[in-house]
């Protein structure tokens, strides 16, 4: 009989993605904290046993306030597991340090960098031989006024550190020139001219955007599959995934292998593509080595993420599993939202709509054994939407000082 103590588990920040750790490790009868200045959902979950507030991961010496976390708390060896990409920094960053308190699966980041910066990504993915979206490199405001552009473009911010309108929305659209200089414009303000990469706008909704989900250790694939984002919100311009269905792709597949095996990537990671239909390829959009939304939809296939996290921390070799299609992830309220605009528009038959919903569902935040997070989903994201949006009503975005123009 195996006579060795549960291995404790500290989810750095997160939402969606940290809830549905959290009920794994804690169903499994893994202890769990979290540790957050963010999003409140986790911790509802009934799994959730310890709560620590703190500065953030950009606080003054976030790492060594973890070191003291780890000392003076007991949570010595517990798996640290970042849940934003924030933490991903500091995680990475800071590796090396927090190794001698915490279970960590990161690589270093300098070389994380190249896949989290999506002004280095298009270089990595260049090497993999992975097709990539066409960008504009601007030097400032004049370049946005007078570059040869095509539209429609996108905007985003080269990596989502800071927490403000941009990074929160995660990329802008703009058809227009003058649309996109005040988007430019206002980007800068927030993130410094430096940090804004401008992308070629890819045809199609979440009908061609696909994801590469796995878990690596030492530049090697432990489990790994692919899923179909089908449904997205806002259905024109995606902020979140609504509508995840598992899905065979052997070409996303091994497309993130190459580009994961040459930084000997380790930890949990989600890599996003969406297919171009004008030349057939699958583009890469962005990389995520963390807790993503919808993970929950791995351990519902099949696939144990959490269980092969601890079968690593104790020295064990996992089981390999494979993901089952039939299985899906769903962000109820807004699906619902995005898919009553894609019927009403046509763009999404009845039929098909109804039979998405036949496969076996997993729920971004309602579990039977954990009611919580999904009851108070609702009042705390409109809570959190109004709190966000309302003092920015009567505000100006400031210019962004030249000292911050290359802050990541």
């Amino acid at each position: 009989m195996d006579e060795t103590p549960p291995i404790g588990v500290v989810l750095l920040g997160g939402a969606h993605g940290a809830l549905a750790l959290a009920r794994s490790f804690g169903r499994r009868g893994h202890p769990v904290a979290i540790v957050t200045n963010d999003h409140p959902l986790p911790k509802l979950s009934r799994y959730i046993q310890r709560r620590f507030e703190w500065a953030g991961p950009d606080g003054v010496d976030a790492a060594q306030w973890l070191v003291r976390l780890a000392q003076d708390q007991h949570l010595s060896n517990w798996l640290l597991i970042p849940g934003g990409d924030a933490e991903v920094r500091l995680i990475a960053a800071h590796r090396d340090v927090l190794k001698g308190s915490y279970h960590v699966m990161s690589c270093g980041w300098d070389a994380l960098r190249q896949l989290c910066d999506k002004q280095l990504l298009t270089a990595a993915a260049a090497d993999a031989g992975i097709a990539f979206p066409n960008d504009y490199r601007l030097r400032c405001e004049r370049d946005a006024e007078t570059q040869d552009i095509r539209f429609p473009v996108v905007l985003k911010p080269a990596m989502r550190i800071e927490q403000n309108a941009f990074t929160r929305a995660k990329a802008w659209r703009a058809d227009t020139r003058a649309e996109f200089v005040d988007r430019y414009r206002q980007a800068a303000a927030l993130v410094g001219k430096d940090n804004i990469v401008v992308q070629e706008f890819i045809p199609g909704g979440g009908e061609a955007q696909f994801s590469y989900a796995a878990l690596w250790q030492d530049g090697t694939p432990v489990l790994e599959m692919t899923a179909r984002r089908a449904r997205q919100y806002p259905v024109e311009f995606s902020y979140t995934s609504t509508f995840v269905e598992v899905a065979a792709n052997e070409a996303v597949r091994a497309a993130s292998r190459r580009l994961l095996a040459p930084i000997r990537f380790e930890g949990l990671v989600e890599v996003e593509y969406k297919y171009d239909a004008r030349d057939g390829s699958y583009k890469i959009l962005d990389v995520n080595p963390r807790a993503w939304s919808w993970i929950a939809l791995c351990e519902a296939a099949g696939l144990s993420l959490t269980e092969a996290m601890l079968d690593l921390a104790h020295g064990r070799t996992p089981a390999r599993t494979a993901a089952a299609e039939g299985h899906a992830w769903i962000h109820a309220t807004r699906d619902t939202i995005a898919a009553l605009q894609l019927l009403a528009r046509g763009d999404l038959p009845l039929a098909g709509y109804l039979a998405s919903l036949r496969q076996k569902l997993v729920f971004s935040t309602f579990a039977s054994d954990d009611p919580w997070p999904g009851i108070l989903d609702i009042p705390v994201t409109f809570f959190r939407v109004i709190a966000r949006r309302l003092p920015s009503l009567s505000q100006v975005p400031k210019p962004a000082k030249s000292s911050d123009a290359g802050a990541l």
